[in-house]
């Protein structure tokens, strides 16, 4: 039975390969074609699914394990936070009866801060 293991590792491989590069779209496969991938992978076994994990992963990051984060990193960078907490700031100074600083109170105003 435990002879039988590296053919049934190969064989486990080569079908996650296939279905990989079926899921696959074309930045991930490199510029080349499903058909060739396919052909590679099942008719060169070992060789084929490790040059193609080897190739989809690494590189110039074009696959998805470095994908860029589709939302902000840092808390001053996310529209949603900075809106949250300009209504916090206003429902402060609406609570206090107005800005606590004048300059706050010209840009509120729609004044220019800068004195003539």
């Amino acid at each position: 039975m435990l002879r039988y293991l590296p053919y049934l590792v190969a064989l486990a491989l080569a079908i996650y390969c296939v279905i990989d590069v079926l899921r696959s779209d074309e930045r991930t496969r490199r510029g080349l074609p499903t058909p060739l991938w396919l052909a590679l992978v099942v008719l060169v076994p070992l060789v084929g699914p490790v040059t193609w994990l080897v190739l989809r992963r690494g590189g110039d990051g074009a696959g998805p394990a470095r994908r860029r984060p589709t939302r902000p990193v840092a808390p001053d960078d996310d529209p949603e936070f900075l809106r949250r907490l300009d209504q916090e700031r206003r429902r402060r100074e609406r609570e206090s009866g107005g800005p606590a600083d004048g300059a706050e109170a010209d840009d509120a105003a729609g004044g220019d801060p800068t004195p003539t």
